[in-house]
């Protein structure tokens, strides 16, 4: 384990490097996230102005709704960006090469390429959910704990998609594409999957699990998330862990190498 983590960390402090080499292309980075960021939230407040309630939802609530979807999109976006340059070590064979080397091809084609610029935010996010939390008020220790292992088990939720993304890469050398998918379907966690009617609610909890990354944390912190349904959120977490470890290995036994 030491050793895998001194790997990451390598690959990390490489990637820094790479992603400070142009101070006005991170500047630019930055700049574009925190607009888009504003204008979203913007567009929310002003929504809120004249609903007033979103799905029985008050301002605050909704905000929370809206930053959890933030940190959890975030975070796996910077812990996940290599997955984004998966595609030409496919197509240039540059894979083979990962793979004979005496470490888990996951160290290198999930978190070989630690996105530091996404950190900025990440803590505005964070920082910005801490304080509606607090105007919240009236909340239990247990609410809480419940709150931050929700967005964790969210953010299994993501890995799990990523590493299913690779294995497609690997069958079908198609990365862009599907990952985009995943970024515009997860969006729809910009609000409380309240607002949306049945079926499509259901299809975004149980078949797009939208509701269960974005959504069940924030229930589960205002009280309104059954016990049962934090259950069955870990068993959906563990699940399609598993399930897209066992397609890897399926994607893996068929790859064919460049040189083949």
């Amino acid at each position: 384990m030491k050793r895998y983590i001194a790997v990451i960390l390598a690959y990390s402090l490489n990637s820094i490097k790479v992603s400070i080499q142009s101070r006005a292309g991170a500047i630019a980075f930055l700049t574009g996230k925190m607009l888009r960021f504003g204008l979203s939230a913007l567009f929310l407040y002003f929504l809120m102005q004249q609903t007033k309630f979103l799905a029985g939802y008050t301002l605050e609530q909704t905000f929370l709704f809206f930053l959890t979807f933030n940190i959890i999109d975030s975070i796996s976006q910077q812990l996940y960006r290599e997955v984004y340059r998966f595609r030409p070590h496919i197509v240039s064979g540059d894979f083979d090469m990962i793979l004979v080397k005496p470490i888990h091809p996951f160290v290198r084609v999930l978190v070989g390429g630690v996105d530091i610029l996404d950190t900025i935010p990440t803590l505005l996010y964070i920082g910005g959910a801490a304080f509606i939390i607090q105007r919240i008020g009236m909340l239990s220790p247990e609410q809480i704990l419940w709150y931050i292992l929700l967005v964790i088990n969210g953010l299994v939720i993501a890995t799990a998609f990523h590493i299913l993304v690779l294995a497609m890469g690997i069958i079908s050398t198609e990365v862009d594409h599907t990952i985009m998918i995943y970024r515009d379907i997860t969006r729809m966690g910009y609000f409380p999957i309240d607002i949306y009617e049945e079926p499509v609610r259901s299809i975004l909890t149980f078949i797009l699990p939208i509701g269960i990354m974005m959504s069940f944390p924030v229930k589960a912190l205002l009280g309104m998330l059954a016990p049962q349904w934090i259950l069955v959120a870990f068993l959906f977490s563990a699940g399609s862990l598993v399930i897209s470890l066992r397609l890897w290995r399926a994607a893996m036994a068929k790859y064919q190498s460049a040189s083949s």
